[in-house]
C-alpha cells in the first residue's frame, strides 16, 4: 500500500512562510501525480495544488496562486508545498495525495497549519 506522511506544519504569523513535505513510501513515485489538499474547520476539502509525474505541469487553486509553490523530488520520493505570504484563511489541515491515474486514492494523515493575525 502507498503510504504518505506529511510534515512541516505549524503556527505562523500572517505574512510568514512554511514549507510542507510529503514523504511517500512507494517504489515508483514518479508514476504518481501528487496533490496537496486542505480542509479548514467548517469547510469542505479543497485541492490546493497538483503536480505531474516529472514536475513539468503544476496547477493551483485561485486562492493560493502566486503564494504557494508545489514541487517534487522523485529521487527522494517527496513532494513539497512552499507556502509564502500566509493568510489566516490558509489555516487548515493540509494533506498530500497520490494519483496513479485513477484519481487521488492515497492520502496522508495531514499536518496542521495555523496562521494567526
Amino acid at each position: 500500500q502507498v503510504q504518505l506522511v506529511e510534515s512541516g506544519g505549524g503556527l505562523v504569523q500572517a505574512g510568514g512562510s512554511l514549507r510542507l513535505s510529503c514523504a511517500a513510501s512507494v517504489r515508483t513515485f514518479s508514476a504518481y501525480y501528487m496533490g496537496w489538499f486542505r480542509r479548514a474547520p467548517g469547510k469542505e476539502r479543497e485541492r490546493v495544488a497538483s503536480i505531474s509525474w516529472s514536475g513539468g505541469n503544476t496547477d493551483y487553486s485561485d486562492s493560493v496562486k502566486g503564494r504557494f509553490t508545489i514541487s517534487r523530488d522523485n529521487a527522494k520520493n517527496t513532494v513539497y508545498l512552499q507556502m509564502n505570504s500566509l493568510k489566516p484563511e490558509d489555516t487548515a489541515v493540509y494533506y498530500c495525495a497520490a494519483n496513479a491515474g485513477v484519481g487521488y486514492r492515497y492520502w496522508g494523515q495531514g499536518t496542521q497549519v495555523t496562521v494567526s493575525s
